[in-house]
């Protein structure tokens, strides 16, 4: 605690967000969004991938 005050900052007490929407996946919207979210991850972890592979 005394270490926030050093800086200036206040610990501030925050409701919790519950999320509202569910996730439907089923279907060809579902199906597409999976497909898009997998390319992504693809993408951004190649070289973890590529590592992966090599083993």
């Amino acid at each position: 605690m005394s270490r926030m005050k050093k800086y200036g900052v206040e610990i501030v007490d925050r409701p919790k967000i519950r999320p509202i929407k569910e996730l439907d996946l089923t279907g060809s919207e579902g199906e597409k969004l999976v497909r898009l979210l997998t390319k992504k991850i693809l993408i951004r972890h190649e070289k973890t991938f590529k590592r992966l592979a090599d083993m």
